[in-house]
């Protein structure tokens, strides 16, 4: 069978497709089978029932299913290497090609953890630092979410970079190493360090920091565009959370989409020569007057919505027996919502006619 092992495994990260293209159907139509019912069981669970425990542990199975396929693609591809190994039944008989092929599959096999096939290749530092970075990420966003609350898991957004970068170096390195050429063990920041002293930048890791809006901009130098990127991103997702808005939801993945490919023209035209950093919103410093305002408006929400409702709210059941938190929760932030809408609507209408009077005059 003359498959490749290398796609067989990035095609497994969909549940399923690894063991297609290695013809073993069965497995590979129940593997997405589960797999997707989970997921659709566990969104179906949670709208329906409103039980978050159920949706999460359906949520759970999913990623169970999702292990179980990655684990048996690894598996299965030892089993048909080990079958499928030539013997050396005489001195003119090579296996170099085959242990070339055995060293790359091996070598991206373990840099599914991040540092792990840089050890195999004998950089010992250069995998520490991906490995302590990545573990080291995973225990601080997890310590300091349970000390304080779930807000700071969206830390967890640099673990896909770094898997990303890791796997990315390993497999160049590799290449020099199958090549002939002499590996040095060095550490990521020393390639950061000699790539500042000669005034380069690294188009591989400004694309894996791309994965997180606004970081590959600021690696580039691109300090006013990367962020306000990030800015956008991440207030997009706190007031839309906050006001409850999930039908503007389509807003986060458009802002990520253009953060993406904004930064990979970025890099590409930071080859060529100096990219100027223009700002994504011009004319920000000129509107600074309605910004200051919007900040005003949003302290005297949360101070309306954290201090003065409660106080209020308690009195008043006291008193008349009402409970205004159920027309507080159910009416108060649409009508905001709305006439914030209303609002942009007259805006964006009155707008051209008054740039036409001044142009006129």
């Amino acid at each position: 069978m003359n498959k490749s092992p290398v796609l067989a495994l990035f095609l497994a990260l969909f549940p399923g497709f690894g063991h297609i293209y290695l013809g073993y159907k069965i497995r590979g139509g129940l593997y997405p089978l589960f797999f997707l019912g989970g997921i659709g069981l566990a969104f179906a669970a949670g709208i329906i029932t409103g039980d978050s425990f159920i949706a999460l542990a359906l949520l759970a199975c999913a990623g169970a299913v999702w292990l179980v396929n990655m684990m048996d693609i690894i598996i299965t591809m030892i089993s048909i290497k080990s079958i499928s190994q030539p013997r050396i039944l005489n001195e003119n008989d090579t296996s170099e090609p085959n242990m070339i092929q055995n060293e790359r599959f091996i070598t991206i096999l373990l840099s599914f953890m991040p540092g792990v096939g840089h050890f195999y290749l004998g950089l010992t530092h250069r995998g520490l630092t991906l490995l302590a970075a990545f573990i080291g990420i995973i225990t601080m966003v997890l310590f300091i979410s349970f000390l304080t609350s779930g807000v700071f898991l969206i830390f967890l957004l640099a673990l896909p970079i770094i898997w990303i970068y890791g796997l990315f170096d390993v497999i160049q390195l590799l290449n020099k190493k199958q090549a002939g050429e002499m590996l040095s063990d060095r550490t990521i920041m020393d390639d950061f360090d000699k790539l500042r002293e000669e005034n380069k930048k690294s188009k591989m890791l400004a694309t894996a920091l791309s994965i997180f809006p606004g970081a590959g901009h600021m690696y580039l130098g691109l300090q006013k565009r990367g962020l306000q990127l990030m800015a956008a991103f991440l207030l997009s997702i706190y007031i839309l959370d906050v006001l409850h808005l999930t039908f503007f939801l389509f807003i986060i993945p458009i802002i990520w989409f253009f953060s993406f490919f904004d930064a990979l023209q970025s890099a590409n035209k930071f080859e060529e020569g100096p990219v100027e950093d223009i700002p994504i919103f011009k004319q920000l410093a000129i509107h600074q007057n309605w910004l200051g305002l919007g900040l005003i408006l949003l302290g005297c929400f949360y101070l309306f919505d954290s201090i003065l409702i409660p106080v209020i709210a308690e009195q008043i059941r006291e008193i008349y027996d009402i409970s205004i938190w159920h027309f507080y929760h159910q009416y108060f932030q649409v009508t905001i919502v709305c006439l914030l809408l209303i609002g942009i609507g007259i805006k964006l209408i009155l707008g051209p006619g008054k740039r036409k009077q001044v142009d006129t005059k």
